[in-house]
């Protein structure tokens, strides 16, 4: 490891803006930004005009896949407690903050209740010691409101935000889709976007009731995007991402029973899509995730009603993001934000922002280089992308990791 790094001639996304300059590492940390003298000792990138940005902090990842998080710039990663033995032990906790080293460092989430069955709570202050960075219901919302009250008011105390999946599981039962011309088309168990809406309001008010901040990993429907909205108006501490799949696909793209669109939350309606995009251009939204979920064959070559939700997204997070850049959808200063500080700020983690003094985890990228997504090219654990085939555009060059070019 070179005790100096100086990367010239890019286009430095920082504080807000998109500019001329470079950026010298020193020790891990980031020395200098835009124009400085070049330390003798030091080791040179030619940016060439590329960009320059923050490592991706990926919030909601469901699988340690250092190759696909390489891929996709992402220096961090934010792991869902949903493991084959979930994250609801200190033993389990710390084995997960190690796994990811030294490419990419994993922050995982405890598990919020014993085995995520949504009963009784489990020991989130020992495992946050252990090296927690929050806690999480899983891949199902908690239906008991006593015990969804007393989570945010523990979790709350300890400092610890809690991450919610909001899809009320009485309303939605085994739905596969959501209410609609495409559902009732195809003959799919449907659910009424609504399912969203009724748990986002009842965690809402016990957000009031507790003061605890909380963060819905993904919504993806207008009367859900309007609840937030209006809640973050009214000053609670709430947060929400999504996924690039509920911001460029409709329920329409399931219509030939392709299983890499069996998603939870499933797709919705045109309407909700566009809702989405608006949250995203007005800040209702704050985070922009992959939600990769690898699955391999024996979960998607199934019969859609049996197929399991997720996808692979870590490698194509970045390429879809440029691509709503460049569809004038938001700004690229937006986009790391979306992709780095906001995760790094909501969940108290190193790195998310190229400022002297912070974490020396970044990216340089080539906004325009094309290529084509290709599940059987992938380089992640599965290749269940609902994207397969689609031309996009921008690919890492490098990625420096802790000031160490990996």
């Amino acid at each position: 490891m070179v005790s100096a790094l100086a990367i010239l001639g890019g286009q430095v996304v920082a504080g807000g803006t998109v500019a001329p300059g470079g950026v010298l590492v020193r020790d891990g940390l980031i020395a200098g930004v835009g124009t400085f003298a070049v330390p003798d000792d030091a080791e040179t990138i030619d940016a060439g005009g590329k960009l320059i940005a923050p490592g991706i902090i990926d919030v909601g990842v469901f699988a340690i896949d250092p190759a696909a998080f390489s891929a996709g710039g992402i220096t961090r990663a934010v792991l869902m407690p949903d493991q084959s033995q979930p994250l609801d032990a200190v033993a389990l906790i710390q084995h997960a903050v190690t796994a990811g080293k030294p490419d990419v460092w994993v922050h995982p989430l405890a598990a919020a209740t014993q085995g995520l069955k949504g009963t009784d709570l489990a020991e989130i202050g020992l495992m946050a010691r252990a090296g927690a960075c929050g806690t999480a219901t899983g891949r199902g919302w908690i239906a008991d409101s006593g015990v969804m009250q007393r989570l945010l008011s523990y979790a709350g105390a300890l400092g610890l935000v809690t991450i919610s999946h909001a899809e009320d599981a009485g309303l939605a039962g085994s739905a596969v889709a959501t209410n609609g011309e495409a559902a009732t088309r195809m003959g799919l168990p449907a659910a009424p976007a609504e399912a969203e809406a009724l748990a986002v309001a009842r965690d809402l008010l016990l957000v009031e009731v507790t003061g605890a901040p909380l963060h819905f990993r993904q919504l993806t429907t207008a009367r859900a995007l309007d609840l937030v909205r209006d809640a973050k108006r009214r000053g609670l501490p709430v947060t929400c991402g999504i996924t690039p799949a509920h911001l460029l696909l409709s329920d329409v793209a399931m219509g030939d029973f392709r299983t890499f669109t069996r998603l939870s939350p499933p797709l919705r309606s045109e309407d909700d899509r566009q809702a989405c995009l608006r949250a995203l251009a007005d800040g209702t939204i704050d985070i922009l995730c992959s939600g990769h979920d690898p699955r391999g064959p024996e979960a998607k070559r199934l019969p859609f009603v049996d197929a399991e939700p997720g996808m692979a997204g870590a490698e194509t997070l970045l390429s879809l993001g440029l691509g709503l850049v460049r569809d004038g959808t938001i700004a690229m200063p937006r986009l790391f934000d979306l992709l780095s500080a906001a995760p790094a700020k909501r969940f108290g983690l190193p790195g998310g922002a190229i400022a002297v003094g912070a974490e020396a985890d970044l990216i340089l990228i080539d906004p325009e280089a094309p290529w084509r997504i290709s599940s059987e090219k992938m380089v992640a654990q599965a290749g269940n992308t609902p994207f397969d085939g689609l031309p996009v555009q921008g690919r890492i060059n490098h990625l420096i990791k802790g000031g160490v070019r990996l």
